[in-house]
């Protein structure tokens, strides 16, 4: 059954499907420090501050605001102890403040401040060392999942292509990472191809839709690869899903299962480079299937409908 990458690397809890197990290596914490002592001011400040303000706010909303405002103080509250936990270790100067964070009064309030948090998360994972990128670009596709679990939200916007990053050379760490997340999307495809025969015609489009994207995400994959004078992994004769799909819930559940294992997968790649347009691949297609996957869960009604920090483990 496959496993998920994630960092730290840890077995897939799902064991989702038997073939085309997703390996990686676990990337140790010290190799996120850097000698001596940084003067200029922590860039995950702002991030831990929005989080824990969002949460805050979230949690203090009632009536009719309140059932959108619940998993969102959840899950902010969760990316704030993830930052914590990080800023908290290095010691870095924490950033001038230009007045008090308001908490946020509505749900309007909350749809702004995670488009804006989605943003400053997106914006720093180029640049930052190779775990915090993975753990910030993972709280971005939280916040994009968030957009997607409720209308008053805002639902966001879906994240860029996914296209061959320009001017990219992968080295084998970076290879092995993108072979992982064409093993995804191998699984994915087939995924959908077999809920198809489960599902009402009324997600006829849904299911061509997220199809066609993990067809397109499969080709960048198998072009990045050749290129690199990699061969691509081939898809597996067969996938085995954990249980059986007989209804469509079940369907539903084993495509949210698939896009949550494509989220780990392309968590993996951004885990495993230093190369800013890769990684900006990587984002958005973690991106792309947490918002999907987010869909897929409400559909079938599962808690929570969004995942806080999509391809972390759990």
């Amino acid at each position: 059954m496959t496993g998920r990458p994630t960092e730290p690397i840890l077995p897939n809890r799902r064991t989702f499907l038997r073939a085309a197990a997703l390996t990686a290596v676990a990337l140790p914490l010290a190799a996120a420090c850097s000698p001596g002592y940084e003067e200029s001011p922590d860039p995950l400040g702002p991030l831990l501050r929005a989080a824990e303000t969002d949460a805050a706010g979230a949690r203090a909303l009632t009536g009719a605001d309140a059932g959108a405002a619940e998993p969102v103080a959840t899950a902010r509250a969760a990316h704030a102890a993830a930052l914590k936990t990080e800023v908290d270790r290095l010691n870095r100067p924490k950033p001038e403040q230009s007045g008090p964070a308001e908490n946020p009064s509505s749900a309007d309030g909350l749809k702004e401040r995670l488009a804006l948090a989605r943003k400053q998360a997106e914006d720093l994972v180029p640049s930052l060392p190779r775990y915090r990128a993975g753990m910030v670009a993972s709280i971005a596709a939280g916040c994009a999942a968030l957009q997607q679990s409720s209308d008053k939200l805002g639902r966001g916007d879906d994240a860029g292509a996914v296209e061959v990053p320009a001017g990219t050379s992968l080295n084998q760490e970076a290879a092995e990472a993108v072979q992982q997340a064409l093993a995804a999307e191998h699984a994915a495809i087939w995924v959908y191809g077999l809920v198809s025969a489960y599902l009402p015609a009324a997600f006829t489009s849904a299911v061509s839709r997220g199809s066609a994207e993990h067809v397109k995400r499969r080709d960048v994959c198998e072009r990045m690869l050749s290129a690199a004078g990699q061969t691509p992994t081939g898809p597996e004769a067969a996938y085995v899903p954990p249980k059986p799909v007989t209804d469509g819930n079940s369907a539903m559940e084993i495509v949210a299962t698939s896009e949550a294992d494509a989220t780990s997968a392309w968590l993996g790649v951004i885990d495993r480079t230093d190369d800013a347009a890769l990684r900006k691949t990587a984002l958005n297609a973690l991106i792309g299937s947490a918002r999907r996957g987010t869909a897929w869960r409400a559909e079938f009604g599962a808690k929570p409908v969004a995942i806080a920090m999509p391809g972390q483990a759990v």
